[in-house]
Formats: structure tokens, C-alpha cells, sequence
């Protein structure tokens, strides 16, 4: 008596592309994360976090600041992520593809926590039409250099390295709307760091955990 069994390789092979398949299939609304927000302040109040940068992993602390703004103050939240369209994973590198900025029609508030990205023009229409909205905008670390969109777009304005036709809009989005762009790194960039040196006694207080 003998059974079919599907040999070791073959079952590794098929394990390494069933998620790529299931990834393919997840429907538009699970490549964002949203915190439904309680009681607080913020009830009633959408906030949208953008995240997309490659040197401070904002995919990981903005879903943590939303989770905070909803639990403990109120707020609806959504974070949206850099995609990788071809596998559906979230790939900060990737500077062209963060789904559902839609979401700031709906918008009370955004954090912008991105770096240089270069998005479809259906996107950047969002961020203009929120801007010209009157609606705040936080910006954290990289948002001084939030886009960088290619020479001869229409929103090339948005680029912290603008210095075209708009003099209003020198600096880019970072000068403009935050109220500097990027200048320099301090000292000898990923050379230089800082000791943290803990106080007696102090081991144990919550900032240091």
C-alpha cells in the first residue's frame, strides 16, 4: 500500500510562494492599517499617517502612534505604507507607491513621515488639495525632504531642491509648509554618535525600558 506524498523540495517551493499568492489576492484595504479611535479629545477626528522613508523605520513607529492617538485619545486612524506593487509587501525603499492616500479627502489631520518620494500625480493631487485646504500638517524627521518628484513634474515645486519658476515655493514642501527643508547632517554623518550614559537608580524608569 502506498501514498502520494508530495516530496520535502517540492513543499519548500510551494511554502515560499504560497504567501506571495496570498499577498496578490488581499483586497486594496489591507495595505493600510486603521486604529478605530474611543472616547478623548480626538472622537469623531480622522488622522492619516504617512510613513515611507529608508533610514528611520516610520513603517514601524507611526502604526505605534496611531495606536496611541486612537486608544488613548480618541482619534480614527489610518496608517498608510511604501508598497512594493508587485508583491504587495511594504518595501520603504520604494519611493512611487504608498496606497490609499485618498484618505486625506476624509482627513483632519496628517503626519507626514517620508523621505524623498516621487508619487503618481493622483497622489501629490491629494496632498495639494489638503494643503490648499488649510488643514495641519505634522511633519517628523525626514518630512523637511518629504518629495522629490522628477524634473519637469508638475509638482516638482514639492522638492526640497526646488529653485524654479515659483519663488514662493523655494525649499519645497519642507520650507514652505514645515518651515525648513533639510540642510545638513550634524558632524561626520554614520561616523559620529552620541553615549547614552544611565543614571543611578534610574535602570528601571519607562524611557529607559
Amino acid at each position: 500500500m502506498s501514498a502520494m506524498i508530495a516530496p520535502p523540495s517540492f513543499c519548500r517551493v510551494l511554502g515560499c510562494f504560497l504567501p506571495l499568492f496570498i499577498v496578490a489576492r488581499l483586497p486594496a484595504a489591507d495595505q493600510w492599517v486603521d486604529y478605530q479611535g474611543g472616547d478623548g479629545p480626538g472622537h469623531g477626528k480622522q488622522i492619516v499617517l504617512i510613513s515611507g522613508d529608508e533610514e528611520y523605520r516610520s513603517e514601524e513607529a507611526l502604526p505605534q502612534l496611531g495606536k496611541i492617538l486612537a486608544r488613548h485619545h480618541g482619534f480614527d486612524c489610518r496608517v498608510l505604507f511604501a508598497i512594493d506593487p508587485k508583491t504587495g509587501f511594504v518595501d520603504p525603499v520604494n519611493r512611487h507607491n504608498i496606497p490609499g492616500m485618498s484618505s486625506l479627502e476624509n482627513a483632519d489631520l496628517i503626519v507626514v513621515f517620508t523621505r524623498w518620494r516621487d508619487l503618481p500625480d493622483r497622489d501629490m493631487q491629494y496632498v495639494d488639495d489638503y494643503l490648499k485646504a488649510g488643514k495641519p500638517v505634522i511633519g517628523i524627521r525626514t518630512a523637511t525632504h518629504a518629495f522629490l518628484p522628477k524634473p519637469g513634474s508638475r509638482w516638482a515645486y514639492y522638492s526640497d531642491q526646488y529653485r524654479g519658476a515659483k519663488p514662493e515655493w523655494v525649499g519645497g514642501f519642507g520650507r514652505v509648509v514645515l518651515g525648513e527643508h533639510w540642510i545638513n547632517h550634524h558632524g561626520s554623518h554614520k561616523n559620529e554618535s552620541t553615549r547614552g550614559i544611565i543614571a543611578p537608580g534610574a535602570a528601571s524608569h519607562p524611557i529607559l525600558r
